[in-house]
């Protein structure tokens, strides 16, 4: 029996549209309240094709059931976006951990089998704590530095904090821990764009098209030769010129090209986006709740714990796709192989069941077991850089600049996907307190 597409009382969640007003708290609610594992239409909206449908899955329990049951919720079998990819760039997209199991599935025509444990070891070994954390002085100056000058420059006292400090701010502290050339950081932003927003017709470029007139997958093999061709020729020369750096630790590791080149891809992508995402809003939040702020400021709650709430109040990640590999249930609800089951962290955070007053931004919560990076096989490698470069910017701001007022309303990305915003404007002269 095929599941019902348009149940009564079932909010819509999948629109990426929905996510330029804000998170969709309340609709989060209804489904975790009444149908926690609900059925989501996939229509087609701005050009890109409809979908067979999903279960969406919002209460924490559930969320971190399916990201630590890799056996049933499978990231190989239709990769993790939840948009279906095309068949014919399944083999491709299997080549990245992130659409990986770590128990191998059956191969199919001209694919290799493929090591989840394998490629997380090589990357775990270049991702080092303590290569992250020597980088902690750059990235302190770099913090001061681009707060300072977005104040120096600020007309009317404003600035919009996306386009003068954290898309900086987190593309460089990436592109230094790769060892990225200078001449080259902003080919990674263009990238970063193109790919992350592309459900955004404002933020991203228009999208090729195919041959049949509908928008090209921006992660298909045709849209990444360029990024592919570079990560070749700077692999090749950190094997000539090795560093202490990522980049180097990885063109030696013995990564085939075609492995080598789906790490770059992923780094860059993920790695910037991650703090290029959490650092607005994590002011955005700090703006809207002076006494939080005033909390931190005045060092009254630790660092530590600040960054871990306003990483539960905004997940740099929205959502992401398992495919059922068994018949299963989950929270009552009969779940058959080959259907598409998404996550939702935002929602997950938000479990009242969890979390006391979820609403309440509380900057010394504790426990906080929030899923923004995560959970299980898939826990993200670079957290503890990403933690390290929030933190320190939160510092920075707290030591520096006034407190967080917005001077404008922000505007967030189009996307089920990422968490974005794309312009921040807040005060940024005036007295610290």
């Amino acid at each position: 029996m095929e599941p019902a597409t348009d149940t009564p009382g079932v909010p819509d969640v999948f629109d990426p549209r929905l996510y330029a007003e804000g998170i969709p708290h309340e609709r989060y609610r209804l489904l975790r309240e009444h149908h926690p594992v609900a059925w989501q239409a996939e229509p087609e909206i701005q050009g890109w094709p409809a979908g067979p449908g999903f279960w969406a899955v919002t209460r924490h329990a559930d969320v971190v059931r399916v990201l630590r049951d890799h056996r049933t919720y499978s990231s190989w079998l239709g990769a993790t976006q939840i948009r279906d990819p095309d068949p014919a760039d399944l083999p491709f997209l299997r080549r990245t951990m992130l659409n990986q199991d770590p128990s191998p599935r059956p191969c199919g025509p001209g694919e290799t089998p493929t090591s989840h444990g394998r490629l997380r070891r090589l990357v775990s070994r270049a991702f080092t704590p303590a290569r992250v954390d020597a980088f902690g002085g750059r990235v302190r100056d770099r913090a001061r530095s681009l707060l300072a000058a977005a104040r120096d420059g600020a007309e009317d006292g404003a600035a919009d904090l996306v386009r003068t400090v954290t898309d900086e701010y987190a593309l460089l502290n990436l592109t230094d821990l790769l060892g990225v050339p200078a001449s080259d950081r902003a080919l990674l932003l263009e990238w970063t764009v193109r790919i992350i927003g592309y459900q955004d017709p404002e933020d991203a470029p228009a999208p090729l098209l195919g041959p049949d007139g509908k928008p090209l997958n921006p992660r298909s093999p045709a849209l990444l030769g360029e990024m592919f061709s570079y990560a070749r020729e700077l692999a090749a020369h950190k094997r000539a010129h090795p560093g202490d750096d990522v980049m180097t630790a990885l063109a030696l590791a013995g990564l085939d090209p075609a492995e080598l080149e789906m790490f770059f891809f992923l780094l860059t992508v993920a790695g910037n986006d991650t703090v290029r995402s959490a650092a607005p809003g994590g002011l955005l939040a700090l703006a809207r709740d002076p006494d939080a702020h005033r909390l931190l400021a005045e060092g009254r709650v630790p660092r530590d714990r600040a960054v871990e709430e306003l990483l539960r109040v905004h997940p740099p990640v929205l959502s992401f796709r398992r495919t059922a590999a068994v018949d299963t249930e989950l929270a009552g609800q009969p779940i058959r192989a080959g259907d598409k089951v998404v996550v939702f962290h935002a929602s997950a955070n938000h479990d009242e069941r969890v979390f006391t007053d979820p609403a309440r931004l509380d900057l010394a919560r504790t426990p906080n077991p929030h899923v923004s990076f995560g959970d299980g096989p898939h826990v993200c490698l670079g957290a503890h850089f990403a933690r390290l470069q929030l933190r320190t910017l939160y510092e920075e701001w707290c030591a520096t600049m006034p407190p967080p007022e917005l001077a404008g309303p922000p505007r967030r990305l189009v996307s089920n996907f990422i968490n974005g915003i794309t312009r921040l404007p807040l005060r940024v002269s005036g007295p610290r307190w």
